[in-house]
This record gives C-alpha cells, sequence and structure tokens, in this order.
C-alpha cells in the first residue's frame, strides 16, 4: 500500500501559547539554552542532580520498560544521562492521534540532543492513569465513508474516578467497531494490542498503559504509570512540600493569574483560591483537591494517596527524575506560564517546556478524493463553503446564466431610474433599499437552486463529508480528533518512520538557536 503523506502543520493554540512560541512573553517562561555547548552545559546540570541513577531504581516498578526502552533507560541511568518527558491522560484505544504524535516527538527531541551535545538522552511518556476526567477519555473517533464516527464508553456511575480504577463494561463492541472502521490492514500488531489491552477485565488506565507500553517501547520510549505507587512515594517531598505551602502558593498562583491577564492574556488554568496543588485520592479511586485550610494535616495522613493537579505535575516529573525538558502541546505551553510560579513559590527548579511537533496524514484515498472534487485541504475547515462551491459549480448553466442577468438586469435598471428620475422624485435612498430587497430575494432563490444541486449530487456530497471526516472532523485538527489506531494498522512502521523523519525536522529547527520559539540569549541558570 502507497504509504501516506505526513504534513508538518503550525502548533496554534491560544494568544498565550503563542506568544510562548514566538518567544514572548518572556517573563513567565524559563530560558532556553543557546547553542550546542549551552544546551550541554544544561544537560549536564540536570544530570548531576541524579548522577546516582537512584531514581531509575526508584521508579523501576511504574516503568516497567522492555525491549528498546528498557536498553536506552538503562544506558542512560548508567552513563549519567538525561530524560526529555512528555505526556497524556489516559484515554480510549489510546486518543487521539496527538497522542503518537507527542510521544514520537518528544523521541525526535531526545535523538537531536543526543546527537547535537553527545550527552546520552532517552524519552519518558507519563502515562496520566490517575487522571479522572471520564467523559475526556471515554470517547475514541474514527474516519469512516460519509464523515467521523465517534465510539464512546457508557457514562460513568461514579464522577471523579481515576482512570486507574474506571471500568469498561461493554468495550468489546467497541473494539470490533474500531477493527471494522481501520479498513484494509497492513500491520495488524495495533488491532491485536487494542484486543489484549481493552477487554471488561481491565480499567481504562491499565488498559492505556499496556497499550502504549506495547506500541512505544519498541521505538524507545519508556512509559511511565502515574498512578504507581513507586511513583507516588518519590513524589512526596514535592507533594508535602506543596501542602506546606500551600497558602504560599496560593497567593504567588493568584498574583501570576492576575499578572497574565493584566499582559494581556488568558491563564490557562484557572485560579481556585481555597484548594490546594494537591489530590488525595480514596481506595474508591475518587479524587479530590485537599482545601488549603486542611493542607497541613493532610501531608502528614496518608502521603500515598496524594497526587499532583495540573500545575504541580511537571514540577514532580522535574523532581523525581532527570527531566531537561517537556515536550508540550499548545494548552501545557500556556500554563507553564503559571508552572513557573509554582518552581519559584516550592524553591524548586523550573521545568523547561518545548513547543511539540504537529502534523496531518494525508492518505492516497484522501488525496486522490480531493483531486477528483478539485479541492484543497484548507477548503475543508469550514463547515460549509466548499459543498457550496462545490454546488455552484454544478448548477446547470443555464439556471446559473438566468441568475447572472437577473442580477445585471437588477442593477442597470436601478441604475437607469437614478438617471431617469432627474427631479428627484424618489429619494435614491429609496431606490437602493429596492436594490438590495431584491437582491436578497434572488440570493435566497440561487440558495435554493443550490440546495436542491447538493440534494441531487449525493455522491460529491458524501464525497466532501468523506474528506473532512479525514482532515477536520467536526470542523478540528485531525491531530485533535482521529484516533490513530486505524492509521498504524493500515500503514505500520512506514507511517511511523515518516512521521519521526518529520518530528527530527521539526526538533532541530527548535534546538536550532536561530529558529528557536524559546529563544534566549544566556543559557538556563538552574538551581542545583
Amino acid at each position: 500500500m502507497t504509504a501516506p503523506r505526513v504534513i508538518t502543520e503550525p502548533l496554534g493554540g491560544s494568544p498565550l501559547a503563542i506568544a510562548a512560541q514566538e518567544g514572548r512573553a518572556r517573563q513567565w517562561f524559563p530560558e532556553r539554552p543557546r547553542g550546542a555547548a549551552a544546551w550541554r552545559r544544561y544537560l549536564e546540570q540536570v544530570a548531576a542532580r541524579h548522577r546516582t541513577g537512584t531514581w531509575l531504581r526508584n521508579l523501576a516498578p511504574a516503568i516497567a520498560a522492555g525491549g528498546a526502552a528498557a536498553e536506552r533507560l538503562e544506558r542512560i541511568a548508567n552513563a549519567g544521562g538525561v530524560v526529555v518527558s512528555t505526556g497524556q491522560q489516559a484515554a480510549l484505544f489510546g486518543g487521539p492521534m496527538y497522542t503518537l504524535i507527542k510521544g514520537l516527538s518528544a523521541l525526535a527531541f531526545a535523538d537531536v540532543l543526543e546527537r547535537e551535545t553527545g550527552v546520552p538522552t532517552m524519552t519518558v511518556f507519563w502515562a496520566a492513569t490517575d487522571d479522572a476526567d471520564y467523559d475526556e477519555a471515554r470517547w475514541a473517533t474514527v474516519a469512516v465513508p460519509g464523515g467521523a464516527r465517534t465510539l464512546r464508553l457508557p457514562p460513568a456511575a461514579r464522577p471523579g474516578v481515576a482512570m486507574s480504577h474506571m471500568p469498561m463494561p461493554g468495550v468489546e463492541q467497541l473494539v470490533a467497531e474500531l477493527a471494522a472502521a481501520s479498513g484494509s490492514v497492513v500491520e495488524p500488531r495495533p488491532l491485536e494490542l487494542v484486543r489484549e489491552c481493552y477487554t471488561s477485565r481491565e480499567t481504562l488506565g491499565s488498559a492505556y498503559l499496556r497499550l502504549l507500553r506495547g506500541l512505544l517501547e519498541p521505538v524507545g520510549i519508556a512509559v511511565l504509570d502515574a498512578s504507581h505507587p513507586a511513583l507516588r512515594r518519590s513524589a512526596i517531598p514535592v507533594l508535602s512540600r506543596a501542602l506546606e505551602r500551600a497558602a504560599v502558593l496560593e497567593r504567588t498562583l493568584r498574583e501570576r493569574y492576575e499578572a497574565i491577564r493584566s499582559g494581556g492574556y488568558q491563564p490557562q488554568v484557572e485560579h481556585l483560591p481555597d484548594l490546594s496543588l494537591v489530590f488525595a485520592e480514596q481506595a474508591s479511586g475518587e479524587k479530590q483537591r485537599i482545601a488549603v485550610r486542611e493542607a497541613s494535616s493532610a501531608a502528614q495522613a496518608a502521603p500515598e494517596t496524594l497526587a499532583p493537579n495540573v500545575l504541580l505535575r511537571p514540577i514532580v516529573e522535574r523532581f523525581i527524575m532527570p527531566s531537561a525538558a517537556y515536550i508540550a502541546g499548545p494548552g501545557e505551553l500556556a500554563y507553564f506560564a503559571q508552572v513557573s510560579a509554582v518552581a519559584d513559590a516550592l524553591d524548586v527548579p523550573c521545568p523547561l517546556p518545548l513547543p511539540r511537533w504537529s502534523a496531518m496524514v494525508l492518505e492516497p484515498r484522501v488525496e486522490r478524493l480531493l483531486g477528483r472534487l478539485g479541492l484543497h485541504r484548507e477548503e475543508l475547515r469550514d463547515a460549509h463553503a466548499a459543498e457550496t462551491r462545490l454546488a455552484r459549480a454544478a448548477l446547470p448553466e443555464p439556471v446559473a446564466e438566468a441568475l447572472r442577468a437577473l442580477r445585471q438586469d437588477l442593477e442597470s435598471d436601478v441604475a437607469a431610474l437614478e438617471v431617469a428620475d432627474r427631479d428627484g422624485l424618489v429619494p435614491s435612498a429609496s431606490l437602493q433599499g429596492v436594490r438590495r430587497w431584491v437582491l436578497h430575494r434572488i440570493e435566497r432563490l440561487e440558495r435554493r437552486y443550490v440546495a436542491a444541486v447538493k440534494r441531487q449530487e449525493s455522491q460529491m456530497m458524501l464525497d466532501v463529508a468523506t474528506v473532512r471526516g479525514a482532515l477536520y472532523p467536526d470542523g478540528k485538527s485531525q491531530e485533535r480528533v482521529l484516533n490513530f489506531i486505524p492509521f498504524l494498522a493500515r500503514y505500520g512502521p512506514s507511517l511511523v518512520d515518516a512521521m519521526r523523519g518529520e518530528a527530527v525536522k521539526h526538533a532541530g529547527a527548535v534546538i536550532d538557536a536561530g529558529k528557536a520559539p524559546f529563544g534566549a540569549d544566556v543559557p538556563i541558570a538552574e538551581r542545583v
């Protein structure tokens, strides 16, 4: 089968995320090294705190790496290397395309940094199995003829339950539907993994973890289980400090929140003044943010039940392993403007965010459809523009010519009346009002003709819906909606190789000082 085209796209995001990518709003983001020598010094600083390799022994049960990932992980631990990390919350069938994109992007950054600096570097994917946003996790969307279809697990019986405890009743039926949507399969392993992992006996978190390990470990990416007790034990010092300084953190974050707003941006994470940055998880799996007023006592109660919120998690990650950079999506880039305030308040090193690679996969069958329709893929961003343009072009020529003549006659007749009425018997504004009213009626008539053509040209409209579902489902970018398993099943290693090649180009451009979105003139001055 012909391999698809992988097209690098702008990452986009909110004005704050774009400002971060363009090197503006630097007062809220850590400085990034400039040039290979500065990067080498920075990576060595990061590695120095974890030189003994204790971090890996502590986290080994939570990583449980195998294959190429285990080999690379052991090598950086023995050589005093560093980690490039990224992560994503647990989701049905691994989630949208950007889950895979983030992993491959982080791998590309690790490869480029090691090549340019000589410092051993690898990738760790933080699988957020402790996340409790079930509504965000319970769906997967696939492209099918005529559009996109979303597969959903049943609503949760109890809200606020971590994905590591969330059951998946009836998921086998969704697995069958995913396989059917994958079409002609070249590489069976992705679907085999899905069938092995996504069963009613597993939780949504455990299935996600097993799937990612099966897919990412062979290319050298280790996957970290965020809900594992070993990770929580390693994080206790940071979580305890966050609880001890809960009031200080609350004040610092409020000031940062207002500073970001005063700077003309919208903060990514809403400030909740009465809540700390730490969750407590019950035995049932339910998670609840600890109140600031209860923070001191909570720190002593059951430390292994604690978990960080979104602003504290990067701090924890930077503390428990030699994480030199976090490869962030647009929303994450934006909230790092608040993460730096947390690092300052806790007096710990601030994690370094780098913008992830963004891409679209253009499959041969979709590209052929675009060519047959005479469309450019960008035209499909609009919900109805492509269909309307094609329907107008398909109007019978006599009808189209008659509508054009009707407009021309209207314009010429109104102009003739204005010339003829030398005495101003009727104000010009009245004539123009009649002109606009009649023109509106002609436009309504034309829309009826276009609608009739759309009904007649059902195959053409079906084809437009098909390519839109494959490229811009629900008007959103492909990577944010479509599940990646069908793509891997249809194209196998050739797609992964193409994606890695483009991701390496992106990573090289970001690391290159002349093209650095987070460019700075001086190396990072990090607390050691």
